[in-house]
């Protein structure tokens, strides 16, 4: 499976937006996180990716049966979606990621710093 960098996104912006991912474990899946157009095969797959980078706390062990269990956002996937959250942003870093064939999260998230600091002028 894929590693899907939009999903990515919206699982990070679902997990900071829900009051119920506050260090407690939930289970993560399609209808419970409520993203449409994906499987929970797709959800879990991604948010297991999530939680061995360190994006989210949780626990994997489940995950090849579709079930992922979440805990939180830790400080790196506030980091992460702090430079992402823009929706301009992520257009932006998107279309210059295009440029090259494969973009690792780390260099995806250079991009977006880059990005910002164009937006507000800095070097």
């Amino acid at each position: 499976m894929k590693r899907d960098m939009d999903l990515v996104r919206t699982i990070l912006l679902k997990v900071e937006a829900d009051p119920k991912f506050d260090g407690t474990m939930h289970q993560a899946y399609a209808a419970g996180l409520g993203i449409e157009g994906h499987s929970e095969g797709e959800i879990a797959y991604n948010c297991a990716q999530l939680v061995e980078a360190g994006f989210l706390t949780g626990n994997t062990k489940m995950a090849t049966q579709g079930v992922v269990m979440l805990g939180k956002l830790t400080w790196e996937g506030h980091e992460f979606l702090d430079a992402v959250r823009d929706p301009d942003i992520w257009r932006k870093t998107k279309e210059r990621a295009k440029t090259v064939t494969t973009v690792g999260f780390a260099f995806l998230w250079e991009i977006a710093k880059a990005e910002i600091k164009t937006k507000l002028g800095l070097p």
